[in-house]
């Protein structure tokens, strides 16, 4: 059953400024057990930060992540987007084409609003499958 992305997104993104230091942003990503974050100045989306990214293009490369900006690191425009309005359909689609996980929410002018995952769309699409039932579990610390 096709929904509108506004009825399964996480609307309470994480977002930090392109200025943040990864470090900072690694703990933000800690604290509230997420493996990404918006990078936005204001209204505007910057990029997006990803777990994965503090990897390969920090801790790999062998740079300070107290010292190294978050927007030298994130995935940077073109960052594919959806609306609210768009469908779980859509974001299905962008996720296959673009080899993606997750994907921002943006209102128009840019704004992000929110955050879909493809744990977000399992459980939303399928709710029985093993994909949503492990992004309803709680995180096995």
């Amino acid at each position: 059953m096709t929904r509108r992305i506004r009825d399964v997104m996480s609307p309470d993104a994480a977002s930090v400024e392109p200025m943040t230091t990864v470090a900072r942003a690694a703990r933000l990503m800690r604290e509230r057990d997420i493996g990404d974050v918006l990078v936005a100045y204001d209204c505007d989306l910057f990029g997006v930060l990803t777990d994965r990214d503090i990897v390969v293009r920090a801790v790999a490369e062998g740079r300070d992540p107290e010292a190294t900006p978050v927007g030298s690191l994130c995935t940077r425009p073109p960052v594919v987007t959806l609306a609210p309005d768009d469908t779980t359909d859509d974001a299905i689609a962008l996720m296959r084409r673009h080899a993606v996980r997750r994907l921002p929410v943006v209102e128009r002018g840019g704004c992000p609003v929110g955050i879909v995952s493809l744990g977000d769309l399992a459980t939303a699409e399928d709710p029985h499958s093993v994909l949503a039932d492990i992004s309803r579990a709680e995180p096995g610390h």
